[in-house]
C-alpha cells in the first residue's frame, strides 16, 4: 500500500455553540463552530437535516444561499438568516 498523501493534517481547539429554536416555519437544531480555519466565518451544521455550510455575513447577504445550502423555503431561510445575523 502506498503512503497516504495529506493536503493538511492540523489540529486546533475550537468553540462550538449548540442551539435549538422553533421558528414560525420549522425547528432548527444547530451546531455553530468557531475556528481560525475559515477566515472568520463559522461552520454551521443543521443536525436535523444533516446539512452544513461555512458561513459569514457576506454569505447571509447572498440571495438564495441559505435556501440552497440547507434546502429551505424562502420563509424558513429568512428565519434562519435572522438568527445567524445575531451570532455571526
Amino acid at each position: 500500500m502506498s503512503e497516504r498523501f495529506y493536503l493538511y493534517n492540523d489540529q486546533e481547539d475550537t468553540k462550538t455553540r449548540y442551539v435549538s429554536f422553533m421558528g414560525e416555519e420549522q425547528r432548527f437544531d444547530l451546531a455553530i463552530t468557531t475556528t481560525s480555519r475559515y477566515y472568520g466565518k463559522k461552520l454551521v451544521m443543521n443536525t436535523l437535516s444533516n446539512r452544513f455550510a461555512i458561513i459569514g455575513t457576506d454569505d447571509l447577504d447572498e440571495p438564495g444561499y441559505l435556501e440552497h445550502v440547507f434546502q429551505l423555503s424562502a420563509d424558513e431561510a429568512n428565519e434562519l438568516r435572522q438568527f445567524l445575523y445575531e451570532v455571526i
